[in-house]
């Protein structure tokens, strides 16, 4: 193991004095067919990742990219409890630095594939800082073998962008795969091989060594549209150890997945749990109404297409929705927020939000809509903080819009706050999801020109409504503006259907 780790460690100081790619001298990630990831990266710290090729003693080398590297060791330990799984927190690092790794097995193959990150500025710094976003990823294999939407290109392209950092927003694997025939995963064991058959691909691997990744869950790391009171704790403690195996992540059992990091002067994040501590949804009390909280003349404009729209609101079914016991982040984590945010210096305080909380009406059980007053107390608790923006996935679609108070109940009551909604990577999209509930093709693609796009009161006035692309944001933070650019697995601009480009979101600074 010595000659493996020296070898390594020489190279990695050697590419760093000067300034090439890293080229490991060894076996270049022969055993460890997963890769490497970096997560949780602070100005001082971060988390580090692999999957050994067999149970026992791995070490783990990080060196500091300057003129002058200082090469750090670390020995861990795979076993088959974290399905081979190894992390460790290295501390100590310098500020807006950057560091190469590699982790390494003797009999095992050699050493893994270098991985790449770089530490955040110091809160005083007036850095500009750029990442990607996106999420919502299903590897299951359909009947030919290969992967049933993609091979994650979006991913590959995020990686490809050379950003300080990126973000992997939920739905990481689908234990309940849309893929015909694809059992569920409800074990930890099935989990963990949902996570490899995302790993096996490339443009995964890619993105996890190319730059640090913030991961989070959302519900399909247990089940579609998980809470606990509806699915169990058994469940929701075999999602948590299968995700924190495989992602390098926080997590505590009061604080569930709710972080924040702080990016230089302009830019904190503030990662919320919306999964671990929610209440139950209301979809039953409701009957299941697709558009429950839609007023009468929206309903009723839409009855052609969908005939159970002109029907009444089952009795009790507004007041659930309504409820104030309700909560999406739970009391805790609610008031630990908004008195984070509140105290927050950063230019921008951006919100990594698993659920849109826009208003968009169409069966709002499962976001923020179905928690109303859950989501008025958390918007009036954010008035008076500047510069906030929800940056979203899990809706399969790139929908940005301002994040009202009340949208079509009355005239428009805004917060001047913005969300951008972005993805996915590799599932069924928000269109074709539309055409597969109502059942006609083209749906989708229907109610997004006449009622997403057009303005309040016939719509809801999104300037992006683009919902059948696979996707991520490209963001940029500067001391004066916050811009989201939607992008397609190639780069491109995305495109709504009529071939317009989604202009990019642009946020001032005030």
């Amino acid at each position: 193991m010595r000659l493996a780790v020296s070898l390594v460690g020489l190279t990695l100081v050697l590419s760093a004095v000067a300034g090439v790619a890293v080229a490991v001298a060894v076996k270049d990630g022969v055993g460890f067919q997963y890769g490497v990831a970096a997560g949780e990266v602070t100005a001082t710290s971060a988390k580090l990742w692999t999957r050994a090729p067999v149970a026992g003693t791995v070490t783990l080398t990080v060196v500091e990219a300057t003129k002058k590297p200082t090469v750090r060791t670390f020995t861990l330990r795979a076993a088959q409890a974290n399905d081979l799984t190894v992390q460790r927190v290295v501390t100590g690092l310098a500020p807006s630095t950057e560091y190469r790794y590699t982790f390494a097995q003797r009999g095992s193959g050699g050493a893994s594939a270098p991985g790449l990150f770089r530490t955040a500025p110091k809160a005083s710094a007036n850095a500009r800082v750029r990442f990607a976003i996106s999420g919502d990823a299903d590897a299951t294999p359909g009947p030919n073998g290969r992967p049933g939407f993609n091979n994650f290109e979006t991913y590959g392209q995020m990686a490809a962008e050379g950003n300080d950092f990126n973000i992997n927003l939920g739905d990481t694997i689908y234990s309940d795969s849309e893929i015909a025939g694809a059992k569920p995963a409800l074990s930890v064991p099935a989990k963990w091989a949902k996570y490899k058959l995302g790993l096996a691909l490339p443009a995964l691997r890619r993105l996890r060594a190319s730059a640090s990744l913030y991961s989070q869950p959302d519900d399909h790391e247990y089940i579609n549209d998980f809470s606990v009171p509806e699915f169990g704790r058994p469940l929701y403690r075999a999602g948590v150890k299968a995700f924190t195996d495989y992602a390098p992540v926080s997590w505590k059992p009061a604080r569930g997945f709710y972080r924040t990091f702080r990016w230089g002067k302009n830019l904190e994040l503030f990662v919320l749990d919306e999964r671990s501590f929610r209440s139950a949804k209301v979809a039953k009390q409701c009957a299941n109404d697709l558009a429950p909280t839609g007023p009468s003349a929206v309903r009723q404009a839409f009855s052609t297409l969908v005939p159970s729209l002109a029907n009444p609101v089952v009795p009790g079914c507004i007041a659930a929705i309504n409820d104030p016991s309700r909560t999406m982040l739970g009391g805790a984590q609610e008031k630990r927020f908004l008195a984070a945010i509140r105290a927050s210096n950063a230019t921008f305080k951006v919100i990594v939000n698993e659920v849109p909380i826009q208003q968009f009406y169409q069966l709002p059980y499962d976001r923020w809509e179905g928690y109303a007053a859950a989501r008025t107390r958390l918007l009036k608790g954010l008035g008076g903080v500047e510069n906030v923006v929800f940056l979203t996935t899990d809706t399969h679609a790139n929908m940005f819009g301002e994040v009202r108070l009340q949208t079509l109940e009355g005239p428009p009551i805004g917060t001047g706050i913005w969300e951008a909604v972005t993805g996915p990577v590799a599932t069924n999209t928000y269109a074709k999801e539309i055409d597969a509930v109502i059942g006609a093709k083209g749906t989708g693609d229907f109610i997004t020109s006449l009622f997403l796009k057009p303005a309040p009161p016939g719509g809801i006035g999104m300037p992006c409504a683009a919902t059948d692309v696979f996707s991520y944001g490209q963001v940029v933070v500067t001391g004066t503006k916050l811009t989201v650019t939607p992008k397609t697995s190639t780069g491109a601009p995305v495109r709504e259907k009529t071939g317009a480009a989604c202009a990019p979101l642009v946020v001032p600074a005030r």
